[in-house]
């Protein structure tokens, strides 16, 4: 957490600043409020705080000042904006994504028209080369070749045959050149009907884009006016469970960046939007440049003095977005879901920002793109730090929280925590605009599996199956993840699965056959009653904790191109077939795959 006395708080305030707020800032283009966009979302405010938060309450709330040092709302009051903050905000998202959903599906309307009018505009101009190829033929014709009936004779009936056969075909030319006209004024038609669904269809996604636009510039102007003290409750709000272990490092990091947010209450200063401080050599009056070690101007954040010590002072937007990630604490990983009931890697980032007014997409290539490069010594919280991998490129995502911490939805954690990350080498600050876009570092072939290529155990050292304190075929649902329907697997297990089968469909063109993975201990009652010599005793199969598949579709054959593919790829994604079950082995299962190297 950004902290006096931290290594990366640099030098000292401006001299005059030492222990005041941030004076009002003086920018040539001071940012205003709309009216109707505050009026509007304290109608949001009011409504989804529930009736006894009245609507002038929330517009009080918004328009207040910076808190004065040494107050900090009463805690109810606090926790009341929280709740109506996060409500708002979650459904500002959904109305984002909704918008940016309507204008993809435009742009697709779009290029199927203007593919249909092209093909349209074609046919027109193969018509209308055969009506004037006729047309040029026709003037060379002779007299009798273009009047075959002129030749009909009394005196030579035997030319009678001759002639009306000339004149069918002459005739038939005559139809089909009238058949080509008229195609080609149906296709002229119709190319101009598929311009104008084409423009309709430009025009509406514009208005769907500037609709999504207009959400963002909404959440910004609602996250300026936060409180610290608010955005700490904020924060605060996750209720979702973890392992005893993970419990207590979420709990420490969370009141890590409390009390930060504290310490910017009690200064009495509301951190400032993104676009004040881009510019270090530009920054609102109170603040000063933060700098690296080196000396360097940190691009992005500022610093100042509270109570004699140095702080660092970070984007109202970075405040809201981190609050917002800490918020989810503890909610499962599922791989590629951007909430609200679970999260891939790239999910996470994604809403946090999109909640902060930041639009991020979930892709980790997109999110890349859309930040500043940032060196190791200029680390600030919030920043995007990636995990690469040689053979997929990018491969996870977290939000950074200093030191080596990060806050992410790995897979290899199971669900939204926090957690150590060795190489900080690669990561971006998506609040400092990016001029030109940056290629990834590494780009690779495979799909992103959010961390989760590292399975347990190895063929030398395999490791017991049983996690999470649970007992063998007795997982609640909710601590699995769906691999699909009516399939569950430990969410690491699935994720891995999941980039495994996207690479598979990529092979074959469809994904992986699947027909078992959990099985519940009565499932395994029922399986081996019915199957005794090929399945394991219930109580003690792998399938019992989430960690084993059963796949089918030319993988449950041994010598097939399909099982192949698995032979040569699985163990990439962390999937095993086992000693036993190979086709020299004690039990021979070509379907049977597990996630890791298991004691069985």
């Amino acid at each position: 957490m950004p902290r006096a006395g931290a290594p990366r708080t640099g030098t000292a305030a401006r001299p005059g600043t030492t222990g005041r707020r941030p004076a009002p800032r003086t920018t040539s283009a001071p940012r205003t409020r709309t009216p109707g966009a505050v009026r509007a979302w304290g109608r949001r405010l009011a409504v989804l705080a529930g009736t006894t938060l009245a609507l002038t309450t929330v517009l009080a709330a918004l328009a207040q000042p910076p808190t004065e040092a040494g107050q900090v709302p009463g805690s109810s009051d606090a926790l009341g904006q929280a709740q109506a903050t996060a409500a708002t905000l979650a459904d500002a998202t959904s109305r984002y994504r909704s918008a940016l959903a309507a204008a993809t599906a435009f742009d697709t309307q779009a290029q199927q028209a203007r593919d249909a009018g092209a093909a349209a505009r074609a046919a027109v101009a193969t018509d209308r080369a055969a009506v004037g190829a006729y047309a040029a033929a026709a003037y060379r014709r002779s007299a009798q070749e273009r009047w075959p009936l002129a030749q009909l004779s009394l005196t030579t009936p035997g030319t009678t045959t001759d002639v009306l056969h000339a004149t069918g075909l002459a005739e038939r030319l005559s139809d089909e050149q009238a058949a080509q006209v008229a195609r080609a004024g149906t296709a002229a038609v119709h190319a101009a009907t598929y311009t104008d669904t084409a423009r309709a269809a430009e025009t509406a996604a514009a208005d769907a884009r500037r609709t999504a636009a207009g959400v963002l510039l909404e959440v910004r102007e609602l996250v300026a006016a936060l409180d610290p003290a608010v955005s700490a409750r904020w924060a605060g709000l996750g209720t979702s469970p973890a392992a005893t272990a993970q419990q207590g490092r979420n709990a420490a990091a969370l009141a890590d960046w409390q009390g930060y947010l504290g310490q910017l209450a009690t200064g009495g200063i509301t951190p400032p939007p993104a676009a004040d401080l881009t510019d270090p050599t530009d920054l609102p009056s109170g603040l000063a440049p933060l700098r690296d070690a080196s000396g360097a101007p940190v691009a992005g954040v500022a610093s100042t003095f509270v109570a004699g010590r140095t702080l660092t002072v970070l984007p109202a937007e970075t405040v809201a977005a981190v609050s917002a990630a800490f918020s989810q604490l503890g909610k499962p990983y599922l791989a590629d879901q951007s909430g609200p009931d679970g999260y891939g890697c790239g999910g996470l980032t994604s809403t946090a920002w999109t909640a902060a007014g930041v639009g991020l997409g979930s892709g980790l290539a997109e999110q890349w793109a859309a930040g500043t490069p940032v060196p190791v010594g200029q680390l600030q919280v919030g920043d995007l730090v990636f995990s690469t991998d040689a053979r997929d490129g990018l491969d996870d995502v977290g939000l950074y929280l200093g030191g080596t911490s990060v806050l992410s939805a790995s897979a290899d954690r199971w669900q939204v925590a926090v957690r150590d990350v060795t190489d900080l080498s690669t990561a971006v600050r998506v609040t400092v605009p990016v001029a030109t876009p940056t290629d990834p570092p590494v780009t690779g072939t495979g799909a992103a599996t959010c961390g989760a290529t590292s399975a347990p155990g190895t063929a030398a050292q395999p490791v017991p199956p049983a996690w999470g304190g649970l007992a063998n075929g007795q997982i609640p649902r909710d601590q699995l993840c769906p691999v699909g329907k009516g399939q569950r697997l430990r969410c690491d297990a699935a994720a891995a699965y999941t980039a495994m089968s996207a690479a598979y469909a990529a092979t074959f063109g469809s994904p992986l056959c699947i027909t078992d993975s959990y099985r519940s201990l009565d499932a395994q009652v029922d399986a081996h009653h019915r199957k005794p010599a090929i399945t394991a005793v219930p109580g003690t199969s792998n399938h019992g904790w989430g960690l084993a598949v059963d796949l089918c579709g030319g993988v449950n054959v041994f010598g097939t191109t399909q099982t192949a593919w698995m032979q040569a790829n699985a163990a990439h994604y962390g999937w095993v077939h086992p000693d036993w079950a190979q086709a020299d082995g004690r039990n021979p299962e070509p379907w049977h795959w597990e996630y890791g190297h298991l004691i069985s």
